[in-house]
């Protein structure tokens, strides 16, 4: 059993799942010993979005087992995000620790994240000081996405950090009032502010099975990242538009000279600079479509996620 002490805080850990039969019960074992290590009350959130396999069968059998364990089932894959952000909603802990089951993300470095929380931090986060277990295509295209992000965003998102991270009651409250539906958690983070403190880890390779975030879920949480807390791209073609203004300009100018002289057929010139307007005009429209399509996601206000069945919620303390 715990050490568990009268009045001790609790801690929340938030644990999306999508076909993770192949690790979660090594997973559950040692997010339980750690928890049961510290002088603080706790309870682990299981969120299935919509897993294929065994998982929630499995989680069922956790949740029979241990009374400190949650289960939420979603009717469908709403994708990881959705599911961290139903484990918050769900979670009654005094600081949210979110962490993926596939232990890439080590479960024993917890008790650092809580010690800096105790110390007065707000948000804990795991900074990835090495990857094991990835491409060379993997960590480059992962470390210029990182930076590309920081350059581009409003807010100031720490480099080389996913969504493994403590949160404090207050901050989980403050990113759960917000019902956004691309959802980018750890820019939401880095926009509701609080104090925040790193903990450098290596991030290892999965204990069990394959990866499910693949490379087009990868793409679609950099767009979120991207149009969700920067207007840059927007502006950025309104530069594009100026400067390439400035080109026709002068490239129509140059044909007409060179017209005069006959070196240069001014229908060459005219056919050049009308490309070069139209791809701009189009790359533009494409940039205006993306964040029309996010404002109508929101207009529709449809829930972020559907629960299908829950597990040993009235059980737990």
């Amino acid at each position: 059993m715990p050490k568990e002490e009268t009045g001790a805080r609790c801690i929340s850990l938030v644990v999306p799942l999508y076909n993770e039969e192949d690790v979660l019960p090594q997973s559950y074992e040692r997010m339980r010993a750690v928890m049961e290590g510290l002088p603080l009350s706790y309870e682990i959130v299981y969120i299935d979005d919509g897993s294929h396999d065994r998982t929630w069968h499995l989680l069922e059998g956790i949740s029979r087992e241990n009374d400190r364990v949650k289960g939420i089932r979603f009717s469908r894959n709403f994708g990881h995000q959705a599911a961290v952000t139903a484990g918050m909603d769900a979670a009654k802990g005094d600081a949210l620790v979110i962490i993926d089951a596939d232990l890439q993300d080590p479960p024993e470095l917890i008790p650092k994240m809580i010690a800096k929380w105790e110390e007065g931090y707000e948000v804990v986060y795991g900074l990835r000081a090495k990857r094991q277990g990835e491409s060379a295509f993997k960590r480059l295209t992962a470390a210029l996405y990182y930076r590309v992000l920081r350059a581009m965003s409003a807010y100031e998102i720490p480099l080389d950090t996913g969504d493994f991270r403590l949160i404090d009651r207050k901050v989980a409250d403050a990113i759960g009032s917000m019902r956004e539906h691309n959802r980018f958690l750890r820019g939401m983070a880095a926009w509701a502010g609080f104090s925040q403190a790193p903990v450098e880890y290596v991030r290892h390779s999965r204990a069990a099975g394959q990866t499910h975030y693949s490379m087009k879920k990868m793409l679609e949480l950099a767009k979120n990242g991207v149009l969700g807390f920067s207007d840059k791209p927007l502006t950025f073609f309104a530069y594009v538009g100026v400067f390439a203004a400035i080109v026709s300009a002068i490239g129509l100018l140059a044909a007409a000279i060179g017209a005069c002289f006959r070196s240069v057929g001014l229908w060459a010139i005219a056919f050049w600079t009308l490309a070069l307007l139209l791809g701009v005009a189009i790359a533009g429209i494409g940039v205006l479509g993306a964040y029309l399509s996010r404002i109508h996601d929101e207009v529709r206000a449809r829930p972020l996620y559907v629960i299908r069945e829950q597990s040993n919620f009235d059980r737990v303390e």
